[in-house]
């Protein structure tokens, strides 16, 4: 566990690099939203895309290669461009703790400078986490393939891979969505993940997670999942944990999970019966041997009576519960997370619609059932999804 009293003044060094036009969209976003102690790097072959973006260190990959105009979605032209700027790479990389690798695949900068550009970050020394999206099927074929294959070359390259299909966000955003506010909502994606992260690292708390705590839980775990979820209201606990282990955008669930590392955020009324709820309910989630570790903070930022829970889980040994999009019951952005892109009315709004409606569906949940006694309901119904599966068995 962390130091518990905030005095320890040896920060990680974290960076994160945004690879390609989605990485960097990630990168200026969280320019934003400052994070002590990290640091951002935008790297791309797109010289108008790399100037467009607000990182404080840019690195140009390519030149002699793409010339600033890209690679014509070719991950072989995007390898190329990384090998021919390595040693500038690798400087950049040089004394982190833990590097971020974020980027959209499908595309050729991404899909083939990502791993070039983790396996730097591996050889370094570094705790390396690849965060990144797969394309729309609306895409094509071709853009798929590109990921997917890009998807096989990273997992040889980092610690920990956490994927976002960006199919997922039909759940979370309405149907008359511009399509520009949609790759929004990606971005924000992957700039929540990465932060929810950083944060749990740099932040000061009265349990603090340090960094020895994020490498045993994330060195060599392979595929993983983070969820974030804020509640408020007589029953925030419960409504923060929930979104944070039910969150639909992502590719896996932390069932069976053997590795959990989880921060409550909240304010001077945070609750020591709210932290007992949530631990009981992530412990529940993942495996019975699963390695926990925790934090609790004071933040600031969050609304008066806010209640915010992050989670990563790992250690899913190549077996990791894929999950399909109607099984989801709750957003990243739900819950008054802060993004600007959707309202709460909107969000809820949309998960409403993916599901039939909140109050419909709680309707239907009252009546009878042969599975679930009537005078468990009310409790039952207030439990994840999954964890209602095992307690019928």
């Amino acid at each position: 566990m962390g130091n518990q009293n905030g005095n320890n003044y040896n920060f990680a060094r974290i960076k994160v690099i945004g690879v390609g036009g989605a990485g960097g969209n990630v990168i200026s976003r969280m320019q934003e939203e400052f994070v002590k102690g990290v640091g951002f790097i935008a790297v791309n072959t797109d010289v108008q895309d790399l100037n467009y973006c607000r990182a404080r260190r840019k690195i140009y990959i390519g030149k002699n290669l793409t010339r600033g105009l890209g690679t014509g979605m070719n991950p072989d032209v995007g390898r190329q461009a990384a090998e021919e700027n390595r040693s500038e790479l690798v400087e950049a990389l040089k004394d982190s703790d833990l590097v971020f690798v974020t980027a959209g695949l499908g595309g050729g900068t991404g899909s083939g400078a990502s791993p070039i550009i983790a396996e730097a970050a591996k050889e370094s020394g570094a705790l390396t986490v690849a965060i990144v999206t797969k394309p729309f099927a609306f895409e094509g074929s071709q853009r798929s393939r590109i990921a997917q294959e890009a998807l096989l070359k990273l997992r040889e390259k980092v610690d920990t891979l956490i994927v976002v299909p960006n199919d997922r966000i039909f759940s979370v955003i309405q149907k008359d969505t511009p399509l520009i506010k949609a790759f929004e909502v990606v971005d924000d994606v992957l700039r929540s993940a990465v932060q929810g992260i950083a944060e749990l690292i740099a932040m000061p708390g009265i349990i603090n997670v340090d960094f020895a705590d994020v490498k045993t839980i994330m060195h060599e775990a392979g595929s993983a999942m983070i969820g974030i979820g804020i509640g408020s209201g007589q029953d925030r606990a419960m409504n923060a944990v929930t979104q944070a282990v039910n969150s639909p955008l992502l590719e896996i669930s932390m069932e069976g999970a053997r590795g959990v590392l989880f921060g409550i955020s909240g304010g001077r009324d945070m609750k020591m019966n709210e932290i007992n709820d949530i631990a009981k309910i992530i412990a529940e989630a993942a495996d019975s041997s699963a390695k926990i570790i925790f934090g609790a903070y004071q933040d600031r930022k969050l609304k008066k009576g806010q209640l915010k829970v992050t989670l990563v889980a790992t250690g899913f040994n190549g077996h990791a519960a894929v999950k399909s999009p109607e099984t989801a019951i709750s957003t990243l952005f739900n819950g008054g997370y802060n993004n600007n892109l959707m309202d709460k009315s909107s969000a809820k709004t949309a998960v409403n619609n993916q599901n039939g409606g909140a109050q419909d569906a709680k309707k239907d949940n009252e009546k009878p059932s042969a599975i679930i006694k009537k005078e468990k309901e009310d409790d039952i119904w207030n439990i994840p999804t999954f964890l209602r599966r095992k307690k019928r068995q």
